[in-house]
């Protein structure tokens, strides 16, 4: 496996850096798709008629829409202007986390607020639940044709991320950073189990701590970012699941004929995990039709890709990509993905907010 040069080992913790403020790189190849002035956007998935889907977390800052198709650069309120309201968590959007297209075309709609317990920004104990639901939308007819409310969760520590679905097994795959687990929905009957929690697939490293333009990314109390299992991805023939914790360097998966195996013991499931190696810290992951697997490598400003080779390569390299975070692969042959630029919200800046505004979605031509 090929390792990133970005890992730098001092006595008993690592420490990964990135040096912007010394280097400027820029790639024609990543093409700004629309301009989302201050509305921050993480979740993105595209349709088999190459659709685009973008989703606007709820979290204090500017917000009109939690979901929108965008159409000609334009954000348009999807499925209509009704869930897009503020209104009863049952019939509107709440906190819109992650999208994704499935294999039939069906666009699932996570909506995760979750409660400070759960939350990456903060592990406060508290006895407040957080606010969960996954919404399946026709895409021919533009309806939500079912809606999940994950009623056995742990709410108050839950904090769903990202979310995959295997149309074979009609299973849905969570990351869930709040309970350090895989979650796994039946989308039959809506029960869930928790897997590989807390262990050390799932568990964010405290020795790996997150340094952008010479600075650590630390709140005003001192607490560095920390965030346990986050981005994943499935591939196309359903049979590996692939996750990591974004505090963590190495990539992991696992087949997901055992993520379905409901009579496997927790040990007898994590000496299924295949270790992947190191590919250093990476956000949302994406896995295309030839078995290629996207990371959002944010300290080197890149987007990097695993090879069914066992390879990683880079695809782009831009200094615009600043905290890329999820990822859509379009019909058309390229890559699509939104740029939170997290590390640069004032949480981590001393009470200062250093966005560079637009907010933009990009895309970059597919290898």
């Amino acid at each position: 496996m090929k390792t990133l040069g970005i890992l730098l080992t001092v006595t008993s913790f690592s420490v990964l850096t990135s040096n912007v403020s010394a280097q400027e790189y820029h790639s024609d190849n990543l093409i700004p798709v629309a301009d989302l002035g201050k509305y921050q956007a993480i979740g993105v998935s595209v349709s088999s008629g190459n659709r685009l889907f973008v989703s606007f977390p709820n979290r204090g800052g500017a917000y009109q829409y939690g979901l929108t198709e965008n159409v000609n650069g334009k954000r348009i309120p999807y499925p209509d202007e009704a869930w897009n309201k503020p209104g009863d968590g049952a019939s509107h959007f709440v906190s819109v986390q992650d999208l994704f297209v499935d294999a039939s075309d069906f666009l699932w709609v996570l909506d995760s607020k979750p409660a400070p317990g759960g939350s990456i920004f903060g592990n406060a104990e508290t006895a407040v639940k957080g606010q969960f639901k996954l919404l399946k939308i026709n895409t021919q007819t533009n309806r939500v044709e079912k809606v999940y409310t994950f009623d056995d969760l742990d709410k108050a520590h839950s904090g769903l991320n990202d979310i995959r679905v295997d149309t074979e097994k009609q299973l849905a795959y969570l990351s869930d950073p709040g309970l350090a687990a895989i979650v796994v929905l039946d989308l039959k009957t809506g029960k869930t189990r928790k897997l590989l929690e807390k262990t050390k697939f799932t568990l964010a490293d405290p020795n790996v701590v997150l340094k952008y333009e010479g600075k650590e990314m630390r709140n005003e109390a001192g607490k560095p970012f920390a965030s346990n299992v986050n981005g994943i991805a499935l591939t196309k023939d359903f049979g590996y699941f692939y996750f990591k914790p974004i505090n963590q360097t190495h990539l992991y998966r696992i087949k997901t004929v055992y993520l379905a195996d409901a009579a496997l013991s927790e040990n007898e499931l994590e000496s299924k995990v295949e270790d992947m190696g190191e590919v250093g810290v990476t956000h949302g992951l994406a896995a295309d039709a030839q078995g290629n697997i996207f990371l959002t490598t944010s300290m080197d400003h890149t987007i990097k890709y695993l090879s069914p080779d066992g390879k990683l390569h880079t695809l782009v390299q831009d200094s615009r990509l600043i905290w890329p975070d999820s990822l859509g692969i379009g019909t058309d042959g390229y890559l699509y993905l939104s740029c939170a630029q997290l590390n640069r919200e004032p949480i981590w800046n001393n009470g200062e907010n250093r966005v560079h505004y637009p907010y933009e979605i990009y895309k970059v031509k597919l290898p």
